[in-house]
């Protein structure tokens, strides 16, 4: 697919064929995913790829017995790294191989910035990790349709939960977000019905100034079709 097409057709699908996902597609989306950009390219992600049964079934007994997470024959936790410096000292020698840096002074200086992020306080790293991750979990799923295959990102799951049943380290991973993968059923009703509404580009972007509107109006075609009471 052309990319404006990957991105402006990609639907969360929760209805999925009974079909395997083979393990070179897999690996061939994870390849477009390592390319995802992440501050200091510190890459502070990783995936645990679920495509056993019983570990499926698992992970649903953890995010409130989601279906789909079953049904599809691959699900995907999604972790961030708390701890900026888990891989700095690789990321900064390829810097300084490649003359990104200017010398080993100036590497140390940068290492040091990263250390310092390491001892800021859970919350904030949290918070890092989980900007980065979800730019990665986004090329997942841009990566996975291209490919043809289908995902829907999940927030409903108990995070502790998770991290206890995957026997996780809550210390150093956050639970970001899960991603289902799959090919769609041929009549999922995601793939399948009208694409829902997105806001426009003068509501959503602003110039200069941030000036957002209270609330949004549906186009009147769309507005006119929705149901009322009177409509029963």
């Amino acid at each position: 697919m052309e990319y404006d097409e990957v991105v402006t057709s990609r639907r969360s699908v929760h209805q999925y064929a009974d079909e395997d996902l083979p393990t070179e597609i897999i690996e061939s989306i994870f390849e477009r995913v390592r390319h995802a950009p992440s501050s200091y390219n510190l890459q502070p992600w990783e995936f645990l790829v679920l495509t056993d049964d019983e570990k499926r079934q698992q992970l649903r007994e953890v995010a409130y017995d989601q279906e789909h997470v079953t049904e599809a024959p691959v699900a995907v936790v999604v972790l961030g790294n708390k701890d900026p410096s888990a891989h700095a000292d690789a990321v900064l020698d390829d810097w300084l191989a490649k003359g990104y840096l200017p010398n080993e002074d100036a590497r140390d200086t940068v290492l040091g910035n990263i250390e310092g992020m390491a001892d800021l306080p859970e919350a904030e790293r949290r918070v890092w990790a989980v900007r980065s991750t979800t730019i990665a979990a986004t090329e997942l799923m841009n990566a996975a349709w291209e490919e043809g295959v289908a995902s829907c990102p999940m927030g409903g799951f108990d995070p502790e939960g998770v991290l206890d049943t995957f026997d996780i380290d809550g210390d150093q991973y956050e639970p970001v977000m899960l991603v289902t993968l799959g090919y769609p059923d041929d009549e999922a009703a995601d793939v399948e019905n009208e694409r829902k509404y997105r806001r426009p580009v003068d509501e959503i972007v602003h110039y200069d100034e941030f000036d957002p509107v209270e609330s949004t109006e549906l186009p009147a075609e769309i507005a006119d079709a929705v149901p009322t009471p009177s409509d029963d």
